[in-house]
């Protein structure tokens, strides 16, 4: 297994989880949506959160509150990109296994 896809698994994992999380408080008054950023890991291998901010933008006024500042449309983007990411990386796992498992078979 690649350490390299088992990294980026965790921090799209964490890239879901933060987008969720706007998605489910789109609702709160004066909630501001979180991102998350993500860097190489050590060595300039795999991927790792790097931060996560908290949006300093308004959300809209009405009746002289606050809204959240949640764009729910470019969250669910964002969490296709991250599923489709997260499918990457799974698909190359399970090639690096299959590809051991057959490099065990020829040796044995």
């Amino acid at each position: 297994m690649s350490d390299t896809n088992l990294s980026a698994l965790s921090s799209l994992g964490t890239v879901q989880q933060v987008a969720a999380n706007n998605v489910a408080n789109v609702n709160t008054d004066g909630f501001k949506a979180s991102s998350v950023v993500l860097q190489s890991g050590p060595e300039d291998q795999g991927v790792r959160v790097g931060a996560i901010h908290q949006s300093s933008t308004p959300g809209a006024m009405v009746n002289g509150v606050e809204t959240s500042n949640t764009d729910v449309g470019r969250e669910m983007v964002g969490m296709m990109r991250t599923g489709h990411a997260f499918s990457a990386n799974v698909a190359a796992i399970r090639v690096s296994e299959e590809m051991t498992g057959h490099l065990l078979n020829m040796i044995a």
